[in-house]
C-alpha cells in the first residue's frame, strides 16, 4: 500500500492531513471528512476508513472485555486498549508524514469507499 502514498498530491494531503489526524484521537469523528470538502480526496478516505476500522476495534474490545468476567477484565480490557492506542499512534504518525500505510491488525478492512 506504501505505493499509493505516490497517487496522492502533496497539495492533497497538505489540505486534508488535519482531518486525518484527528480522527485518530477521537476516532469518532472518523465521519468528517466524508462530510466536508475533503469528501473526494483519496488520502482523506484511507484515514477515515482507519479510523472506522479503529473504532470499531475500540467498540469489540470494550464490549469483549467488559461482558468476560475476570479474563475480559485483567487480560482482555487493558491488554486491549494497550494495543488500540500504540495503532492509533501508528495512524497519527502515518497521517502526519502524508502515508497511506494501512495500520496492523485492523487496517486490513476497506468499509469506506
Amino acid at each position: 500500500m506504501e505505493e499509493q502514498a505516490t497517487h496522492d498530491s502533496k497539495k492533497d494531503v497538505d489540505q486534508n492531513k488535519a482531518l486525518a489526524i484527528i480522527g485518530y484521537i477521537f476516532p469518532f469523528l472518523f465521519f468528517v471528512p466524508l462530510i466536508t470538502d475533503a469528501k473526494n480526496s483519496h488520502y482523506a478516505k484511507f484515514h477515515a476508513n482507519q479510523q472506522l476500522n479503529l473504532l470499531l476495534a475500540i467498540i469489540i474490545v470494550n464490549i469483549a472485555g467488559t461482558i468476560i468476567p475476570v479474563l475480559g477484565w485483567f487480560l482482555i480490557l487493558p491488554i486491549g486498549t494497550i494495543i488500540l492506542i500504540v495503532l492509533a499512534i501508528m495512524g497519527i504518525v502515518n497521517a502526519a508524514k502524508g502515508e497511506t500505510k494501512p495500520l496492523p491488525i485492523t487496517g486490513g478492512f476497506t468499509l469506506i469507499r
